[in-house]
């Protein structure tokens, strides 16, 4: 006899594991920050990399910490930590760049660790609550749990403003003129 449990009702304020994920289930890079986990969706990510040398840019917001040469092409590394009004923490040797692209450009993020890449099924992403507001909702695409761990996720086109990007931009051009 085969008995399997009910599924449980979708609500606005809690987050259930309905779906299986299987072959066809979007992909996400998990990874950590401040004992918090969070994902970004694989197609937004270009690579992961080990923290390379960071040069200080002037005139750009605190939570960019600079710019780095990946392989020839100068990208700016911003901090999450800073950008989620996080303490900084010193670089240790979990500590990873993970390399996004945010509409046409591309930016470096540090993280306290990258956790691994998992399958979640579409409907298992839930919205982010009424209750979630301030500046960082518009950072956050949704909700989901992997294996009993809840997990955000975070919208990459949203983690600089326009403004905000076009001036990172611009300094990062400006300081591969002067480099």
């Amino acid at each position: 006899m085969n008995i399997t449990p009910s599924p449980q009702p979708k609500t606005p304020h809690s987050i259930h594991q309905n779906s299986q994920p299987n072959s066809t289930s979007p992909q996400f890079v998990g990874f950590r920050l401040a004992n918090q986990n969070y994902i970004f969706r694989i197609e937004s990510i270009q690579e992961i990399v080990m923290p390379s040398r960071v040069a200080k840019i002037p005139e750009v917001p605190a939570y960019v910490d600079g710019v780095s040469n990946l392989r020839g092409m100068i990208i700016p590394i911003i901090n999450l930590r800073s950008l989620f009004s996080l303490n900084r923490k010193p670089y240790d040797e979990e500590t990873r760049t993970i390399v996004v692209n945010v509409g046409t450009r591309t930016i470096g993020c540090t993280v306290d660790s990258v956790l691994r890449v998992m399958r979640v099924p579409a409907d298992n992403i839930q919205p982010a609550p009424d209750s979630v507001n301030g500046t960082g909702r518009r950072f956050i695409e949704g909700f989901t749990r992997v294996e009993e761990e809840l997990f955000v996720l975070l919208d990459a086109d949203q983690l600089l403003e326009p403004s905000n990007l076009d001036q990172v931009h611009q300094a990062s051009i400006q300081f591969e003129k002067e480099s």
